[in-house]
């Protein structure tokens, strides 16, 4: 089949023979799919997920047996005391934002341990002239970076300060060729932060990485988690949203700010979504599976023909994502075509870059995706700027990852 998207023998022989190396990586990965699989199945049996659970409601939303039930489901699945789980929440940026404000106080300080944070939570932090910061509210913020891909200890410790409230960690990489946070990572730093100060709050930024282990960082004895319902764990089919899950009094907090005081949990659809976020959830594991072959097949075909991918097809994966650095803008416009020429949707259309709000660069994006944004389905962007990395993540269907890679190795001249 692949010989009628008019691809070349040799090029078909050399990544099926880099698809065979893979055989005991791909082994170990079915094993994490199988148990993670096994345990949303259960989550959703022990919370008697039903019909009635895809039931629209109206109004305020009273009673909605699907919206508790999702919370439920959640809060099970990453062993938490209780979730909020909504469509009112427009991405990931905006729960995390939401959490910040809803737990801190005028006075309190928040300290990032991997570095700067992704570029679209920079205006929640007052790191530029966006209204609305937390410098408003005479909240302060600071950041240690990594040293060495891990965490800098002895920096830490000197920069929780009296007054730190809430200590940040991004897992996934953003915009960088740092490598993401493992949870071996986060569990050891967490029992750090708490012997210092047990009352801190410690937050992890989930977004794209949820399913790729056996386990979860409120495992790993971590307060609150947020992520996007249009990366991993929608399972391509959430139309959007986020959550929030941890322990239960963050979440109450959380859910006053969202809606209000008094009124929390207890009202707001979600506006017939209920089917698609539990289908999508159901089918996470599976497309999460998918996303970490693709990866790691891009992975092992581009190091073998001399380019560089973080991770290398050698190491473990902290995420979905996989930096290839191409390094130079011709190469990297090239590879975001073809991404977007092998997509079911929009397949037709040239991506090009533009600013986009959040971004310090213009960005450009190819995602021929069924929900719109969607970085679980097979996508890549990247700040079009040196060194000119592209940002590949997702996967609905492992083939059109296979494909994709041998319409790149061709166009681009790669194999000789």
């Amino acid at each position: 089949m692949y010989s009628e998207f008019k691809i070349d023998k040799k090029i078909i022989d050399y990544v099926n023979l880099c698809e065979k190396e893979l055989a005991d990586d791909f082994s170990k990965l079915y094993k994490i799919y199988e148990h993670n699989q096994l345990k949303v199945l259960n989550a959703f049996i022990r919370n008697k997920v039903s019909e009635s659970s895809f039931v629209e409601s109206t109004g305020y939303g009273y009673n909605d047996m699907g919206r508790d039930t999702i919370d439920n489901v959640y809060a099970d699945i990453f062993k938490a005391q209780d979730a909020l789980v909504r469509q009112n929440f427009v991405s990931g940026t905006h729960a995390l934002s939401l959490l910040i404000f809803a737990v801190c106080r005028p006075g309190d300080n928040i300290l990032s341990i991997n570095g700067l944070p992704y570029d679209t939570l920079h205006s929640t932090l007052g790191l530029n002239n966006a209204p609305s910061s937390i410098k408003d509210f005479n909240i302060s913020f600071n950041y240690v970076d990594l040293i060495n891909n891990d965490f800098n200890y002895d920096e830490i410790k000197n920069s929780i300060l009296h007054n730190t409230k809430l200590v940040m960690i991004q897992r996934s990489r953003g915009y960088s060729d740092k490598y993401p946070i493992t949870l071996e990572q986060i569990e050891k730093v967490t029992k750090f932060i708490k012997c210092i100060n047990e009352k801190i709050l410690i937050m992890v930024d989930n977004c794209y990485c949820e399913f790729i282990d056996y386990k979860e960082p409120i495992e790993c004895g971590v307060d609150v988690i947020c992520g996007s319902l249009i990366k991993n764990i929608g399972g391509s089919l959430a139309k959007s949203g986020a959550y929030i899950v941890g322990k239960k009094e963050i979440i109450d907090v959380c859910a006053a700010r969202l809606t209000a005081p008094g009124i929390s949990k207890e009202v707001g659809i979600n506006f017939n979504q209920n089917r698609n976020v539990l289908q999508g959830l159901y089918l996470a594991p599976q497309i999460v599976n998918n996303a970490l072959k693709i990866a790691k097949l891009f992975s092992i075909a581009l190091n073998k023909l001399n380019i560089t991918t973080i991770p290398r097809y050698t190491e473990g994966q902290g995420d979905i994502v996989l930096a290839i650095k191409l390094g130079n803008k011709e190469y990297l416009e090239k590879f975001c075509k073809i991404i977007q020429n092998t997509s079911p949707v929009d397949s037709f259309l040239k991506p090009v870059s533009e600013p986009m709000p959040g971004y310090d660069s213009k960005v450009i994006m190819a995602a021929g995706c069924f929900v719109s944004g969607s970085s679980i389905e097979l996508s890549c962007d990247a700040p079009v700027k040196e060194p000119y990395i592209a940002f590949l993540q997702g996967g609905i269907t492992y083939f059109q990852g296979k494909l994709s890679l041998m319409k790149i190795i061709q166009e681009l001249k790669l194999l000789n």
